[in-house]
């Protein structure tokens, strides 16, 4: 039996980013090795099964993955490790699934932050952290510096671990694109 290259990216990316997940999740970061290590694999993969245009899908990838998150990292709003897991993840799915998983977890990122705000109680301070946010982006000087930053509202807030819903959202998309057909 010959793998395709979804059954290989299954193989590979989904306990690779799932792994990513548990260690942001458990150490708020998401390391460097295996962020290279999984987009040298898909830059690989890819190569093996679609040739330089293959690599090239893969290279669209990767900058999607890294344009949709290097503005959050730069005004401080998440790690780099978590725009690195992006861009990893771009170079297995190329630039539209890339977006579209991006997309994904977005919005699964925005419903559980909303439901830690409720579950913890802190909707006051959640809403005070918001207003100073408000503030931080109304002014290019105070956009990409450290205040109203992720790690600047202390115990205020809780930190949600962005690799989480990233990988939720690629693997919704990895197993409805395989599983449901998106291909055709």
């Amino acid at each position: 039996m010959e793998l395709g290259y979804w059954e290989i990216t299954l193989a590979i990316l989904v306990p690779g980013i799932l792994y990513a997940s548990w260690i942001d999740y458990s150490q708020k970061r998401v390391p460097n090795w295996l962020n290279v290590a999984l987009a040298a694999a898909g830059l690989a993969a890819q190569g093996i099964y679609f040739g330089a245009a293959g690599v090239g899908q893969g290279a669209l990838g990767l900058l999607v993955g890294f344009s949709v998150l290097i503005l959050p990292w730069l005004m401080h709003g998440m790690g780099a490790g978590d725009v690195k897991l992006m861009m990893a993840i771009g170079c297995w799915l190329g630039p539209w699934l890339t977006l579209v998983s991006f997309a994904l977890g977005a919005i699964i990122g925005g419903v559980v932050a909303v439901i830690m705000i409720f579950s913890s109680g802190r909707t006051v301070h959640a809403l005070a952290n918001f207003q100073t946010i408000m503030t931080k982006v109304r002014r290019f000087d105070t956009a990409f510096s450290d205040f109203g930053g992720a790690r600047t509202f202390g115990h205020s807030s809780q930190l949600l671990p962005y690799g989480v819903p990233l990988t939720a959202g690629t693997l919704c998309v990895l197993f409805a694109f395989y599983f449901g057909g998106w291909w055709s």
